[in-house]
């Protein structure tokens, strides 16, 4: 999936949000600090042809180099689709599918690249979409150890922000299957709730 989802997302208008959608995964592993030790055996657990995003803050330039490239080979291996939290410069640099940001981060438009953005509420989903995300990360739905003070958006409020959204999304923040199941949403992505 993560070779052909590039060369298929271009065959389909760039309008058409419903053929976007279903050409991307359900799940979604992303990577953080805490994760690290695990993220061989997590993307090997994953279903073939989910999805990553690499961030990896917490590194310097080459060893986050490094570290992604080690676990692009993986992911690679089980079709996975890889997301740089980096520019579309470094993305393409390093041989990521796409990028992965705050909305404004995604301009000017890239049509090689896969281009993921985070949202918290209604004016991010819009900008999202006016700054041409191909699907959102819509956080925190449920509390989470990163953001353990922060307020979550509970299922009634994340659904109903994801039913206002131009774009796809993908559920972020305390996800487990239990919780998708819960949201009954099936597309969705987690740092500890698939490490």
């Amino acid at each position: 999936m993560a070779v052909s989802f590039i060369a298929r997302r271009y065959s389909v208008s760039v309008k058409d949000i419903q053929a976007i959608s279903d050409l991307l995964p359900d799940i979604w592993l992303v990577s953080d600090e805490r994760n690290d030790a695990m993220l061989e055996q997590a993307l090997g657990r994953l279903p073939r042809g989910s999805g990553f995003i690499y961030r990896h803050y917490h590194l310097n330039d080459p060893e986050r180099w490094e570290r992604f490239q080690s676990l692009r080979r993986i992911a690679r291996s089980r079709d996975h689709l890889v997301i740089l939290a980096d520019s579309a410069l470094t993305a393409r640099e390093w041989g990521a599918d796409g990028i992965y940001g705050a909305a404004r981060s995604l301009y000017p438009r890239r049509r090689d690249l896969l281009q993921l953005a985070t949202a918290h509420n209604l004016r991010e989903i819009g900008e999202a979409e006016r700054f041409g995300a191909d699907a959102v990360l819509l956080s925190p739905v449920f509390s989470t150890f990163s953001h353990e003070n922060d307020a979550s958006l509970g299922a009634a409020r994340f659904r109903l922000l994801a039913q206002k959204s131009p774009v796809p999304v993908i559920a972020l923040g305390g996800m487990t299957e239990d919780n998708a199941r819960v949201l009954n949403w099936t597309r969705w992505a987690a740092i500890d709730g698939l490490s």
